[in-house]
């Protein structure tokens, strides 16, 4: 597996970093004022997001030298948020894959911070805070792509995949994963929920969905709607 969030190192001498030419990746988008918050930490101050066909990359502008990284392959899910009772900013929200799992991950991320330094290859939370709010769906669609370029190798073994309800996205989130799955009030599983959320893995743009609208209410409404259409009102 890609080692999940690290510290980044390969800065030019104009403060951009140097892509991996050689094994073909490619800038796809910068956003300049860019925040990022790790794991329950508060966000760091605004720097330069830089966005590649591999990977995603983080460089701080208050402090020279100080940047992190993440491949879009340990990426397992992102997703925008804008509900601010669960976050205080909009923002994109992404699940990365750390050193250990994620029960194991958090504890560690508690310990860290307790001790005043967190250690990156166990932060399992990554947040994205733009400096516009209306380019989250823009970064949003660029992450589904680059995440398509940059399928889980271990998607194919580990199987299990279909429509599920996100017991741990706080009352919210459907996440889709099989080609073959129907949404039996849509002509189009993709249509199914208007706002995207995204998991990396093997499946093309159908692990590629749908956004999470923590608190929404459109579900709920929607099962009023049916109970109703069943009841023959």
């Amino acid at each position: 597996m890609a080692p999940g969030l690290h510290r980044f190192t390969d800065i030019a001498g104009d403060g951009a970093p140097r892509l991996d030419a050689a094994s073909g990746e490619e800038l796809v988008r910068v956003d300049r004022g860019a925040s990022v918050a790790l794991g329950r930490q508060a966000p760091e101050p605004p720097g330069t997001l830089f966005v590649t066909t591999r990977r995603v990359i983080w460089l701080s502008e208050a402090e020279k030298g100080k940047a992190y990284a993440v491949d879009f392959v340990a990426i397992s899910l992102h997703a925008v948020s804008r509900d601010l009772e669960a976050y205080p900013s909009p923002c994109i929200y992404t699940q990365i894959e750390a050193e250990v799992g994620t029960d194991e991950a958090a504890a560690a991320e508690s310990d860290s911070e307790a001790s005043g330094e967190l250690e990156l290859s166990r932060v399992s939370e990554m947040r994205i805070i733009l400096a516009d709010p209306g380019q989250l769906d823009a970064l949003f669609d660029v992450f589904c792509h680059c995440a398509e370029l940059n399928p889980d190798p271990n998607a194919e073994r580990n199987g299990g995949n279909g429509w599920f309800l996100g017991e741990d996205m706080a009352d919210g989130g459907w996440v889709h994963g099989d080609d073959d799955m129907v949404d039996e009030n849509g002509p189009e599983p993709e249509f199914f929920n208007a706002n995207p959320i995204g998991q990396n893995g093997g499946y093309d743009i159908n692990r590629s969905v749908f956004e999470l609208q923590i608190n929404d209410q459109r579900f709920e409404d929607a099962e009023e709607e049916q109970e109703s259409r069943e009841n023959g009102h």
